[in-house]
């Protein structure tokens, strides 16, 4: 753990406007907020359709954001890993207790870099994209036309069925992908670049959480990130890299609630 991070104060984050949606059970509860972070391209929205009313129908007061740049949150054409972690640890500070934190994706990433500055009370890693050249190339190898334009400052450019199983009708994947925008060309460079995350603080329990059949972050990946956090890998074969948003969403974010319940 770091104690002096002069980044900190020799280069402040600036403010940015910050998204947050959320679903509140309906009785006072004993459960932790839950704050779900997008991966890069999504918004609170990709959370607000299924995962936000289910978890509250559970009992769990659930927040989703949208860190600068995404959803409905302030631009931030050059904002980099460092200022969407800032903005993950203020949003978790804000909540009214202290919170569990679940990333998808590249938001994953930004996650686990936030626990090394926010005593989460646990974390879930979804499909996880920790990055590093050898997991760039592999998604490059695996989608060079989708991928080559984030090697140049574009969008990253996914295709449908590396995101959803063949159960998501159609429709809904081509609605879901229009909605996509896209993190800094700063941060996807960083991504690439990046070599891990710190320690968290406080040793908060963390799961991981992916598909075998993800076209995106292949099963050693999984295993690799969990292995980081002294575990293994919860598997939903047959499902897509967009957990939340696939045919099957439900087996994923009950199986999460019911590990948090065992997680107290």
């Amino acid at each position: 753990m770091r104690i002096l991070r002069t980044e900190e104060w020799a280069d402040p984050t600036p403010h940015a406007a910050r998204e947050v949606r959320k679903a509140l059970p309906e009785a006072p509860t004993e459960h932790a907020p839950v704050l779900f972070v997008p991966g890069f391209g999504g918004g609170a929205w990709v959370y607000a359709e299924n995962w936000l009313a289910h978890a509250a129908s559970r009992g769990v007061p659930a927040y989703a954001m949208s860190p600068r740049g995404h959803g409905e949150s302030g631009a931030a054409p050059k904002a980099d890993l460092r200022a969407y972690t800032h903005d993950v640890v203020q949003v978790a500070a804000s909540l009214p207790r202290q919170a569990v934190l679940v990333g998808h994706g590249a938001g994953a990433l930004v996650v686990a870099q936030a626990l090394a500055r926010y005593p989460a009370r646990a974390a879930v890693l979804l499909a996880p994209v920790f990055g590093g050249w050898g997991p760039a190339f592999g998604a490059w190898a695996r989608n060079p036309f989708g991928v080559t334009p984030a090697i140049f400052g574009g969008a990253l450019r996914p295709r449908r069925g590396q995101l959803f199983s063949p159960e998501t009708p159609v429709e809904e994947q081509r609605e879901y992908a229009s909605r996509r925008g896209r993190a800094s060309a700063r941060a996807q460079w960083q991504l690439a670049r990046h070599r891990g995350p710190e320690q968290p603080v406080g040793e908060p329990p963390v799961l991981v959480v992916g598909s075998p059949d993800d076209k995106l972050v292949p099963a050693k990946e999984l295993d690799r990130v969990a292995r980081r956090y002294r575990g293994s890998p919860l598997l939903f074969p047959g499902m897509g890299h967009d957990l939340m948003l696939d045919a099957s969403w439900r087996e994923p974010i009950d199986a999460i609630l019911d590990w948090l319940e065992k997680n107290p």
